[in-house]
């Protein structure tokens, strides 16, 4: 008779299993029924929240009926009763929050993060919800561990003595990275340059192509990758050519021996530049071109022509353009380009 009660009650605890895998199969139906109608909605709340308990929900309802098919019908022998202990249960709902809040959390980051990270123009922010991503779940199952581990009355002082010690030593050994790091965090919020700015940074020169977690990438006029730490840039002077505007002053000198008129120089000159402006697209009339005289030199009289470009990366197309030009008018009118002489005088 005994045997005949213990079959029976495999026979209930087999179907309480059964009947527990029927309606998980009911719920996981149900999930995907909300999942689509929360697609619908403007909100992404209704989808975070779904994706969070949908797979805990089911898993749930499968440990519940398992819990009772094994308590309630008395199909446990002695030497395994310890699996009804109800710290196991009661670190089963912890292992089950952890997991919805992880969840929760890593979804909201991902989404709402990366829906921010978008409107900035790098991706240094990018970088960090990605991190914030990762951080997130590590931080929701080490809580976890540590409320398991006091379920069991098992004494957490020296894992969180120790995890403190790991964290100093980790950020000891990684300061360099969180210096660049933040050093990033403030290239991002003080913006003083973007990607594609054309930049001086200590005797690096040249156009900003990615700006990182880590380091700041430059490409040189001659075409090299510069790789700059981004703790390096937030202590240095940085110049920007292409804020608040692209155009740039530049200062021409020029040349002429002794003997030649100053004021017709200094016509020329201006006929020069004031052609330029009109029959090329590097220069502009506003704010007006100077001429200054600027000094007596050892051979030659030095003038300076004040000039704006347009932008920043036409410099030597500026210079060889007046330079052809002062050469040409100065061969017509017959002034003489100085070159370095030095006289000697002998004494008998």
């Amino acid at each position: 008779m005994e045997i005949g009660i213990m079959e029976l009650n495999y026979v209930y605890a087999a179907a309480t299993v059964i009947l527990g895998l029927f309606l998980a199969l009911i719920a996981r139906s149900v999930v995907k029924w909300l999942k689509a109608k929360a697609g619908e909605t403007e909100t992404n709340w209704d989808d975070i929240i779904i994706a969070a308990i949908g797979t805990p929900a089911q898993v749930t309802i499968i440990a519940v009926s398992v819990y009772i098919a094994l308590k309630y019908f008395g199909i446990i022998p002695e030497n395994l009763q310890w699996i009804l202990d109800p710290r196991f249960v009661t670190s089963f709902y912890i292992i089950l929050g952890a997991w919805i809040i992880s969840a929760f959390l890593y979804d909201i980051i991902k989404i709402y993060g990366h829906e921010f990270a978008e409107k900035s123009e790098g991706d240094w922010d990018d970088r960090l919800v990605e991190l914030l991503e990762l951080v997130i779940r590590y931080v929701v199952w080490f809580a976890a561990f540590m409320l398991i581990l006091s379920v069991f009355e098992v004494n957490i002082t020296p894992f969180l003595a120790g995890a403190g010690i790991a964290g100093l030593a980790i950020a000891l050994a990684a300061q360099d990275i969180l210096s660049n790091f933040f050093g990033g965090a403030l290239i991002t919020v003080d913006k003083p340059f973007k990607v594609g700015d054309r930049i001086k940074v200590d005797n690096f020169y040249g156009d900003v192509t990615h700006i990182g977690p880590r380091s700041t990438r430059l490409q040189t006029l001659e075409y090299q990758i510069v790789t700059i730490p981004n703790n390096k840039i937030t202590t240095s002077v940085i110049v920007n050519y292409s804020m608040p505007d692209p155009k740039i002053k530049m200062t021409i000198p020029v040349s002429v021996a002794y003997g030649s008129d100053i004021d017709g120089v200094t016509k020329i000159l201006f006929d020069v530049v004031n052609d330029a402006i009109k029959d090329t697209e590097y220069l502009l009339s506003d704010p007006e071109p100077q001429i200054l005289f600027v000094e007596f030199g050892a051979s030659e009289l030095k003038f300076i022509i004040r000039i704006w470009s347009k932008a920043y990366n036409t410099p030597d197309e500026v210079k060889d353009c007046l330079n052809r030009r002062i050469n040409t008018r100065f061969n017509e009118e017959g002034i003489e380009i100085p070159f370095q002489q030095i006289d000697i005088h002998m004494r008998k």
